[in-house]
C-alpha cells in the first residue's frame, strides 16, 4: 500500500523533511515505524522513544497498535501543550 507520511516539529527536524510517500506492507503503525527505523539512522533517531510521539491516521488521533488497512495518511508529532 502507498501511504503519505507527515512529520511535525522535532520529528520533521530529525527526519529532515515534512512529508513523504512510502510503499509499505506494514500491518500496523508499529510495523511501519519498525520498517522506517531500519531504513536510515535519522528515522531510528526520530522513532527511538515512541512514548514521546503521537500518531494520527487520516487526521484522527490513534495509537501505535492501530491497523493501517484503508489508511491513506499517517502523521507523527510530539504531544501538544497548551498555553
Amino acid at each position: 500500500m502507498t501511504l503519505d507520511l507527515l512529520y511535525f516539529a522535532w520529528v520533521r527536524e530529525r527526519i529532515g523533511q515534512p512529508r513523504e510517500r512510502v510503499e509499505t506492507a506494514a500491518a500496523t503503525v508499529t510495523d511501519l515505524v519498525a520498517e522506517l527505523r531500519r531504513r536510515e539512522e535519522r528515522y531510528d533517531l526520530a522513532f527511538s522513544d515512541l512514548k514521546s510521539l503521537r500518531v494520527a491516521l487520516d487526521q484522527e488521533l490513534s495509537d501505535f497498535d492501530a491497523p493501517l488497512a484503508g489508511v491513506r495518511e499517517v502523521a507523527f508529532f510530539p504531544p501538544m501543550t497548551g498555553g
